[in-house]
């Protein structure tokens, strides 16, 4: 009798122990399956990341300097406004045409990208002449609206519902903001650009 109860003790263990095992091997199954599915999302995800910071770089030269050490785009269109002064309509005139094919040329960008969304920062700056002007923060700001001003309501420019614009001004960088700047402070008069994809990563459809 003994023998037979061991005998059955030792079979419903084996029995126990692999099915013990078949459940580990499922799961560890499962896992590298769910592993391999994740790492094709991530690297679908890192291409169209590529993609989207490749596309940045397709704005026209004429107008934009890409710097990739800030992640920023400088206008190339040296902008002069009046000591103490934001007013667009201010700084020289033949300026104004070259500052609006500028404008244009990322509402083409956006309309171009238009599966994307898009921040665009339109960033304006001040030097710090040592001059005692004390508004130069405020300033900054002002130059920038009066730019996004000009392209908007001016020149009747539209950037799309995909973009979302926001406006900045990081005045004479007393503050330490660490926004992008030159040595010669007569330089950083000027309009620095900022076109930031949104929607880099989605969200998988489960």
């Amino acid at each position: 009798m003994t023998k037979k109860k061991e005998s059955f003790f030792w079979t419903s263990y084996s029995d126990l122990m692999t099915s013990l095992f078949f459940i580990m091997l499922v799961l560890f199954v499962l896992v590298i399956v769910l592993l391999y599915k994740r790492m094709e999302v991530t690297q679908r995800q890192l291409d169209e990341i590529r993609k989207i910071e490749a596309s940045t770089k397709d704005l026209n030269p004429k107008y934009f300097n890409y710097r990739p050490e800030y992640k920023k785009y400088i206008l190339n269109i040296e902008v002069k406004f009046p000591t103490g002064r934001g007013n667009i309509n201010e700084i020289d005139a033949a300026k104004l045409e070259p500052l609006y094919e500028a404008g244009k040329e990322i509402q083409q960008f956006i309309a171009k990208h238009e599966n994307y969304q898009y921040l665009l920062i339109i960033e304006g700056q001040a030097s710090n002449l040592k001059d005692g002007f004390k508004r130069n923060y405020e300033l900054s700001y002002e130059r920038a609206l009066g730019l996004i001003r000009y392209w908007i309501q001016v020149k009747g420019l539209k950037f799309g519902k995909n973009c979302e614009i926001q406006i900045a001004g990081s005045g004479d960088g007393e503050l330490a903001t660490h926004s992008m700047r030159e040595k010669e402070e007569v330089k950083n008069q000027r309009f620095l650009i900022h076109v930031l994809p949104k929607n880099i990563i989605k969200d998988e459809e489960k």
